[in-house]
């Protein structure tokens, strides 16, 4: 494996006990100057072992105030609290909140039921609603779903909400988005340091932003919904290191697949995971989304990563609301820290039926598949499809299996149809998927990555084998229970549509 676990070496000096030998602290890797906080903010490379103990002040200073994390210091500050420590039970004043069809409804109902029919909610215009799981149907109670949605949305005067009401055409609805994660990060709503919750796992996809961003229940976001407050118990943190030149054949799906596949489903279970190093600096914000997207599957409360020059680039048009990156301290301790040298890594798929289920692609190349998917909040982001075309241009050849192409939003479609490929010769993604004869790129939802009505397009009604650029590979989690998933990156998912069989995408990508 081109990764390593680093503990503190027992024969340091300041270990005090047992305890201290699981824990490793790392400052940040990047040097960033941020212009929109006024703020400068100067870090530098260098490697402790083990957590360092504070400089002992003279009693008129007050206690003394050891390192802590990225994740623990937003947690302070959306606290009120000068320091936090992992375990620590604190009230957070949150930033955002976002719902869903799915969850929405239920949360609506809570927040009714406990608060009163005709209660506010704490802030309007820190409410963001988005229709995107099951909508494409004809299933009536996934329709009426949204109907409660618009109809919570006109009572409360919700200032972001993304409805959909022609159901035939997607583009003739101006405020229709598409997968939430996504629509989040394109509209503005991820800023770095403040707290984003969502009632959905995956909502960790914006801590690519250097926020705290996770997934709640739909109790919990009724409360927030009446009060802008929920009560949080603070993680540790494991630390990925992730070095090295990112091989031309890689994507971050890749880097993730080998992080769940070192630590297990399991392997993070409430605990902030945050990524760092040479190989995620060279990341754009969609790869770090992907990064962070999949923490869920490791069990992680959030995932998390500093914010840098890349970052507020993104967000140059996207938000005009201030805001104040926070970065881990040099003393800041860590549970555990993994080292990863990047350029030692091979493509990798995730074989049903669990996430953490690590192969390399190449040893699963007589696994003949009958489909492919590419989409979701994971896989269906404008890098991704520009990933599946690379591959399909450099081969010039057609598909062997059906593959569908699900947009997660309507930026991102109309990004399929526009952005010229590079090295195309000018031709968009699009172009390039009806040469390789894949299916027309669908209207921008979640689509089948979570199975849904019999109808939604793409779902597994029979028991197929389909490599796909989603996030989970459970039995039925696309439809079919028997149904079989392999996780791959768009490379790896394109490759395979090229073959029929799980394909490693070096035999495309010279």
């Amino acid at each position: 494996m081109a990764s390593s676990l680093v503990s503190p070496s027992p024969t340091s000096s300041f270990i005090s006990n047992k305890k201290d030998l699981g824990f490793s602290a790392f400052p940040s890797t990047s040097q960033v100057a941020i212009r929109k906080c006024k703020k400068q903010v100067s870090k530098q490379i260098v490697s402790v072992m083990a957590p360092q103990q504070s400089e002992r002040k003279p009693a008129t200073t007050g206690s003394v105030k050891t390192g802590m994390t990225m994740t623990e210091k937003i947690l302070a500050r959306a606290s009120e609290k000068p320091q936090l420590s992992p375990g620590d039970n604190v009230w957070v004043h949150v930033d955002i909140l976002m719902t869903h069809d799915v969850c929405g409804p239920g949360s609506i109902g809570i927040f009714k039921k406990e608060f009163g029919e005709n209660a506010k909610v704490w802030d309007r215009e820190k409410i963001v609603i988005i229709p995107d799981h099951y909508i494409f149907t004809s299933d009536e109670r996934a329709n009426r779903n949204v109907d409660i949605l618009r109809d919570f949305c006109k009572e409360e005067n919700i200032k972001y909400f993304y409805d959909i009401k022609d159901l035939s055409n997607f583009k003739a609805n101006p405020d229709y988005k598409g997968v939430c994660h996504v629509a989040l990060a394109q509209e503005g709503h991820c800023r770095p340091g403040e707290v984003l919750l969502g009632t959905d796992s995956h909502t960790c996809t914006a801590g690519a932003f250097g926020q705290f961003a996770t997934g709640i229940g739909n109790t919990d976001a009724g409360f927030v919904l009446g009060t802008g407050k929920l009560l949080l118990k603070v993680p540790p943190t494991l630390r990925f290191v992730m070095d090295g030149e990112m091989p031309h054949y890689l994507l971050a799906k890749d880097l993730i697949l080998q992080i769940i596949g070192e630590i297990s489903v399991a392997g993070a279970t409430y605990k902030s995971m945050e990524f760092v190093g040479t190989t995620v600096e060279s990341l754009n914000m969609e790869e770090r989304m992907t990064l962070c997207n999949m923490v869920v599957e490791a069990g992680g409360k959030n995932g998390v990563v500093p914010a840098d020059s890349t970052t507020f680039k993104y967000l140059e048009d996207k938000t005009s609301v201030p805001y104040e990156p926070v970065y881990s301290d040099a003393q800041a301790s860590f549970l555990s820290e993994y080292r990863f040298d990047i350029s030692k890594l091979e493509p990798l798929v995730a074989k049903p039926h669990s996430p953490d289920n690590r192969a390399l692609a190449r040893e699963c190349k007589d696994v003949k598949i009958d489909r492919v998917y590419i989409g979701s909040c994971t896989g269906g982001k404008t890098e991704d499809f520009l990933a599946a075309a690379k591959v399909f241009l450099a081969s010039g050849k057609k598909v062997k299996v059906p593959t569908f192409l699900v947009p997660a939003t309507q930026k991102v479609w109309l990004d399929i149809y526009t952005l010229p490929v590079p090295g195309a010769g000018g031709k968009t993604c699009s172009q390039i998927f009806e040469e390789a004869g894949c299916d027309t790129p669908a209207s921008p939802s979640c689509g089948a990555c979570l199975g849904g009505p019999k109808d939604t397009y793409a779902r597994m009604n029979e028991p197929k084998v389909c490599v796909s650029t989603t996030n989970r590979n459970f039995p039925g989690r696309m439809g079919h229970k028997e149904g079989q998933i392999y996780l791959a990156s768009p490379y790896t998912a394109a490759a395979s549509a090229l073959t029929g069989y799980v394909t490693d995408p070096r035999e495309f990508l010279l």
